[in-house]
């Protein structure tokens, strides 16, 4: 049985597959991973995610949104510039939004602002919430905690944090993305253990290409693309004790649910 991928959390417009992202694609496809949720990360950043899902689909949609690295950038005409890129039934997620208090490349006030008003925009439109965070748990819980009852759901990618982090993101019944973090042998050993605790049903696969290349592939690429899926979900079907073919249904899946795309 062929895979099936979904990977719900790839930066397609990066510089980096300016040149080549025709072969990216074709190859990614023959490889299994055959829908992508491209990532939006700031206004302009949204807008091309959306252009390239509209030039190089089927099998592509985006979100749209302002990553906390770009909240100091949030003006007054953001709000309504994002609400009518969600118009478009190809952008199927507000984000990427959340909190970043590792390298704090906008003020933590700053970040604050914009990620509410995005959690206005996801109530607003119904959309799902694509989640960044990093060391600012508390901050995020907090807030994503008030908003519960106006949202409809969303997926903490990329998620590294520790069990009792993990446990309150499911807790507001989020999905949660793992990447090739957990082949890390340095960094990503803690996720081995957790990633059996989160609920099959709300587990994602995700590359966060270019970015994050599993340190487990041999030979070692130059970049991450969405072809080396296949070889995060091999990772994390070996924890879950299933086979590679059952973890990509399943997390196919999920990605459908959340995101409202249409059936496999």
């Amino acid at each position: 049985m062929p895979l099936e991928l979904t990977d719900i959390g790839a930066n397609l417009t990066d510089r980096s597959f300016s040149r080549d992202l025709d072969e990216v694609l074709h190859q990614a496809r023959a490889a299994g991973t055959t829908r992508m949720l491209v990532t939006g990360t700031s206004l302009a950043e949204s807008r091309a995610a959306l252009a390239l899902c509209r030039e190089h689909g089927p099998g592509l949609w985006c979100t749209a949104g302002v990553h906390p690295h770009h909240a100091k950038d949030w003006d007054s005409n953001d709000y309504q510039q994002l609400t009518a890129l969600t118009e478009d039934p190809l952008v199927v997620a507000v984000g990427e939004t959340g909190l970043d208090y590792n390298r704090n490349f906008s003020p933590p006030a700053q970040q604050r602002f914009a990620f509410e008003q995005q959690l206005a925009l996801a109530a607003e439109t119904g959309l799902p919430l694509f989640l960044h965070e990093r060391d600012a748990a508390g901050d995020q819980l907090r807030l994503l905690e008030h908003w519960r009852e106006r949202i409809s759901g969303g997926v903490i990618h990329c998620f590294t944090g520790d069990g009792e982090t993990l446990r309150r993101y499911l807790a507001l019944d989020l999905y949660v993305g793992i990447t090739g973090w957990i082949c890390d042998e340095r960094r990503g050993l803690h996720l081995r253990q957790l990633v059996t605790s989160i609920p099959p049903q709300r587990l994602l696969v995700e590359t966060d290409c270019p970015y994050l290349v599993p340190r487990t592939l041999r030979p070692r690429p130059r970049r991450n693309e969405p072809k080396y899926l296949t070889h995060i979900n091999e990772q994390v079907a070996a924890l879950l004790r299933v086979s590679p073919e059952q973890l990509a249904q399943q997390t196919s899946r999920n990605a459908a649910t959340l995101l409202g795309l249409p059936p496999l």
